[in-house]
């Protein structure tokens, strides 16, 4: 593999590797680097490590530009890229969250074994299928006006449960309860709402799934049982998407805003796909309130789909959601930015944290998490490709202190979606993973071509290195068996 990047870079330990500040004068920081030796080799080959070196140089930037192990090139940060700046004297930049805001993934456990779902499958997933709309510019089965939609961006979760797409306790199981406060539709374009309303309960294309999956391996059987995973063999169900053209919308239209707020408070920065704006300016305010409304619409979107995935089993089962057990684990946000307090050389500073492609991993004792999280610290759930394995981890006390709470979020693309459909040319994905005892139902082979294994770093060595490093910790493996793409 041919190296793109020829920059300096120091390995720290086994897991962490440092960009030194000196390498662009620019730099107010040094850029860190979670990674093992064999994945750095292939972290080189693009870009991504010089988008590290471009957000240590952001306005009022704390601590250090991180990067999880599932780096890769992105728009302005890397994908994977962390970073946190101070609220009164730094900046928030729409490049640092991304097109897909809380593009996340939701866990669901059941009382089903493999035995039990093993014969029954392709029912489910094909049930499945039917019952959740996918595909790209897919219309979901919720029809709302503008109105009720403005309640669903400022609710999140918890408007869709009022509408009987849950149960009351699902947002319990969610990150912030499955609603960011201080969501304000009225910072929406008028187009971003037009694109919001008929998507709202859909699964989009492209990376985004729903898997049934089993328990394949106990990793923390203490912290497992306090979640719910009580043994191998163990059904689970996980969702993948965000906040679909709605949020590619909000982000489009917040780039254009805060490329005139660079010129408008002379911030000069390395790489203007980094447009951003001081944090507690009209323009950062507004950005901050539309990127929590189309979060919202996330976990509005992720909730509607929990119901039809219920519904779906109980079709198929013929018994009822709650008999199957199928309440939430979990639910993490990915593509954010969050206001938050952490300590900072001995006190206390209020921070803009930027999770892109990265996942809030809060450690034990943590006051936002509810006392069973408290517990364990915050779940983390970590999707890898649809033929390998996903796992569930929790945060640590040590990604406080090191990554203000955060760690990786998925395996992390080796290969483009064009060079992924080149190298599947005159292959069938379906019958390989089927090969491997996965069932695919997908609305083209062309997104199984784009999102084919071979295109995704080994998730197994992505989570080892979190784990590792400390900056979360392993409680269990599970692999799909049946999978649907939009």
């Amino acid at each position: 593999m041919r190296e793109a990047w020829s920059g300096p870079i120091d390995r720290v330990d086994e897991y962490r590797w440092r960009i030194p500040r000196k390498y662009k004068s620019e730099m107010r920081t040094d850029g860190i680097v979670y990674a093992s030796g064999e994945m750095m080799r292939v972290i080189k080959t693009d870009n991504s490590l010089e988008q590290v070196a471009n957000v240590a140089c952001l306005p009022g930037i704390v601590g250090f530009s991180m990067a999880m192990p599932d780096i890769h090139y992105g728009y302005g940060f890397p994908i994977g890229g962390v970073a946190a700046t101070d609220v009164k004297e730094g900046v928030v930049s729409a490049g640092g969250v991304g097109y897909d805001f809380n593009c996340g993934v939701r866990l669901v456990r059941t009382e089903l074994t493999r035995r039990e779902v093993e014969p029954r499958i392709k029912d489910l997933v094909n049930q499945v299928f039917v019952d959740v709309p996918s595909g790209v510019g897919s219309k979901g089965k919720v029809r709302v006006d503008a109105k009720t939609l403005r309640r669903a961006l400022t609710q999140g979760s918890q408007w869709a449960v009022s509408e009987g797409m849950g149960w009351p306790e699902d947002p319990e199981h969610i990150e912030d309860g499955g609603k960011i406060e201080g969501a304000d539709p009225a910072a929406l374009s008028e187009r971003a709402i037009q694109r919001g309303r008929p998507q709202l309960g859909t699964l989009g294309a492209g990376n985004h799934f729903l898997e049934v999956q089993v328990v394949e391996e106990i990793l923390d059987e203490q912290t497992a049982t306090a979640l719910g995973i009580t043994q191998a063999g163990q059904v689970t169900v996980m969702i993948h998407t965000g906040s679909r053209g709605l949020g590619y919308q909000v982000c489009d239209d917040s780039l254009k805003e805060m490329q005139r707020a660079v010129q408008k408070y002379g911030i000069e920065l390395p790489d203007r796909q980094l447009a951003c704006a001081p944090v507690e300016s009209p323009e950062g305010r507004k950005y901050l309130s539309a990127m929590a409304a189309a979060a919202n619409y996330a976990w509005a979107n992720r909730q509607c789909i929990t119901h039809w995935a219920r519904e779906a089993f109980e079709r198929v089962l013929d018994t009822s959601a709650r008999r199957l057990g199928m309440g939430i684990i979990y639910d993490v946000a990915h593509n954010v930015a969050k206001l938050e307090e952490h300590e900072v050389n001995g006190e206390r500073r209020r921070l803009c944290v930027h999770r892109k492609g990265a996942t809030r991993a809060l450690g034990p004792g943590h006051l936002k998490l509810l006392p069973l999280h408290r517990e364990t610290g915050q779940p983390v759930i970590v999707p890898g490709d649809m033929g390998t394995a996903s796992y569930l981890l929790v945060g640590t006390e040590r990604a406080m202190k090191e990554t203000w709470g955060s760690t990786c979020h998925g395996a992390g693309r080796v290969m483009s979606r064009h060079g992924a459909i080149r190298a599947a040319r005159g292959r069938n994905i379906a019958d390989e993973l089927a090969s491997k005892g996965v069932y695919v139902r997908a609305a083209s082979r062309q997104v199984l071509a784009e999102e084919m294994p071979e295109a995704y770093k080994d998730v197994d060595e992505v989570v080892q290195t979190c784990h590792g490093a400390g900056i979360s910790k392993l409680v269990a493996r599970v692999r799909p068996i049946g999978v649907m793409k939009g």
